[in-house]
């Protein structure tokens, strides 16, 4: 694949911790599209010091909108969709630099490598992506907090892992996770056929529980250290939380009705 058919995609709002880290490992492109949510830090600084990046702004309501708005900013037929933590490794590129997609093929599936501050976990939660996709065959739509990429065609998976590597400060995370659980809170309530890990969500005890115990022993998190035990408290308090609001929820519709009841 030639890699000037791709474009890397990035949405951007106060990524200054990260966005350097991740620009520097895409100079080989031709061009990256990087569409930020109005940045109150040095997110835009940043980015257009690099002289292959075309920044543009649009204001933030959902991510669906925002990735839509910006697959409309690509004209290349390839997409590589990157969050602003995410580092593409030179293996990856060299990989993606020998792959000879057919027609029918309309993406890629790559795993990821999670980091803690720069150290590399040996295993994670975070789940595979399509991060290689044809524009015209792509579309992204709401999925909790967070959204989901949907392609017309065949995917392949991709042998090299990108890494995840977040390092904003952990009290702009810890904000984060209160609206995260009242979206996921509101995607499990109104879903049915679910996977797995939202049935133990939806037990509002299991997920808080196992969390914990699948992380530091399934995937090996206490070897690890600091890191590893740093990641697996993040995912207990997002369950937690997730299972808080949820019973919070119950036990409100509870009281409301009991009131309606002898009124």
């Amino acid at each position: 694949m030639e890699l000037t058919s791709i474009t890397p995609l990035i949405l951007t709002y106060n990524e200054a911790a990260n966005i350097d880290r991740t620009l520097g490992r895409l100079t080989w492109a031709d061009r990256v599209v990087v569409v930020d949510s109005y940045s109150t830090d040095a997110t835009i600084d940043v980015a257009t010091s690099y002289e292959n990046v075309d920044l543009v702004q649009r204001e933030f309501d959902d991510h669906t909108s925002q990735w839509s708005y910006g697959l409309d900013q690509v004209e290349t037929e390839w997409i590589l969709s990157l969050d602003a933590d995410y580092q593409v490794p030179a293996e990856f590129v060299e990989e993606v630099r020998n792959l000879e997609p057919p027609l029918t093929l309309a993406g890629y599936r790559s795993n990821f490598t999670y980091c803690v501050y720069g150290r590399p976990l040996r295993g994670t939660l975070y789940p595979p992506r399509i991060v290689l996709f044809r524009n015209e065959r792509a579309r992204y739509g709401q999925d909790g907090h967070t959204q989901r990429l949907s392609v017309d065609g065949s995917v392949n998976e991709l042998d090299t892992s990108l890494y995840h590597d977040d390092r904003k400060p952990l009290s702009e995370w810890l904000d984060n996770q209160h609206r995260y659980a009242r979206l996921e809170a509101e995607k499990l309530a109104q879903a049915d056929d679910v996977g797995i890990t939202d049935q133990l969500r939806k037990t509002d005890v299991l997920a808080p529980l196992l969390t914990p115990l699948y992380c530091l022993f399934v995937q090996g998190l206490i070897l690890d250290g600091w890191a590893g035990w740093h990641y697996t408290l993040q995912r207990t308090y997002a369950e937690l939380l997730l299972a808080l609001v949820r019973v919070d929820a119950r036990l409100r519709d509870d009281s409301e009705s009991s009131r309606e009841g002898t009124a």
